[in-house]
């Protein structure tokens, strides 16, 4: 290591400063900072590094979901939050506990989001389908946003 370089912990350090990170994910991070000829032992201490940041509570793959979840679950619906969790490497059990405790508030979020964005129901079929494909682009499911669009469009 050169002088002035911080170390793997330091840099971890300093990006958990900044947000929450899921393991593998800081992981990553960590990668881009060890030279192509150090790969094998670079590899190890970035793996002792992150469970040792693990073990003390600083990293943590349930709050870099819930982060996600806080973040996310007010502008995006499920499919989106799904994406999002497993790009970041989320287990699948814990993956699914978020998406249990999204998919309890989907709808509303949804109903904000369209509220936001619309405000009045489509007044015809392209005004309807252009709002379907935006809230589907925002990772609603299409029964979320079909309950929506037709309790909107009701006298």
């Amino acid at each position: 290591m050169a002088f002035g370089q911080p170390s793997l912990k330091g840099r971890a350090l300093r990006l958990l400063s900044q947000r929450e990170y899921s393991c593998r994910e800081l992981a990553t991070k960590l990668a881009r900072h060890i030279g192509d000829a150090e790969v094998a032992d670079g590899l190890a201490q970035i793996d002792r590094t992150v469970a040792e940041l693990a073990s003390l509570g600083f990293v943590s793959d349930q709050r870099a979901a819930d982060s996600v979840l806080h973040t996310k679950g007010q502008r995006y619906g499920l499919l989106k939050i799904r994406q999002v969790l497993q790009a970041k490497g989320i287990a699948a059990d814990l993956l699914s506990d978020t998406l249990d405790r999204a998919r309890a508030t989907e709808f509303d979020a949804a109903r904000q989001v369209w509220e936001r964005r619309f405000g009045t129901p489509a007044a015809d079929a392209k005004e309807h389908a252009r709002q379907y494909r935006f809230l589907t682009s925002r990772g609603f499911s299409s029964d979320t946003v079909r309950r929506l669009l037709n309790t909107r469009s009701e006298p």
